[in-house]
């Protein structure tokens, strides 16, 4: 039997803190995960409509204060069978994401979504694309 699906993306409650900490600060804000430049794949988090997303971006879904957390597509298929969980650590990272002042950096981490989770997102059809959402 298929179940509710799961959240493809949560964070910590650190994190959670923290995204609220940089709303308060910086207004909407909007996570970006690439396997790419800057820190690799570290989520890079960004006033929201600083980083422009695309039709190879996937959303994975939202977080505290109405956050969305979009994923490059050939990432997404990697990590699709994942829930990923933002996560923060003491540290500054190399990239231009809004923490890196604080001390602090996001990190991802994850866990594998069991036989029935899969079921019921693969219910739920593909997430939404980038190229589906109007500017």
């Amino acid at each position: 039997m298929i179940g509710t699906a799961p959240a493809r993306i949560v964070a910590t409650p650190e994190a959670e803190a923290w995204i609220v900490r940089l709303t308060e600060q910086h207004g909407p804000l909007m996570f970006h995960q690439s396997g790419g430049c800057c820190d690799g794949s570290a989520p890079m988090c960004f006033t929201r409509g600083e980083f422009r997303v695309g039709g190879q971006d996937v959303l994975l879904g939202t977080l505290v204060s109405d956050t969305p957390v979009w994923i490059g597509a050939a990432q997404f298929e990697y990590w699709r069978h994942t829930q990923v969980i933002i996560d923060v650590v003491p540290g500054r990272g190399s990239g231009m994401s809004l923490e890196a002042p604080e001390g602090v950096r996001f990190i991802v981490r994850s866990r594998v979504f069991t036989d029935d989770e899969v079921a019921a997102l693969n219910a739920e059809g593909e997430p939404i694309r980038g190229d589906a959402i109007a500017d």
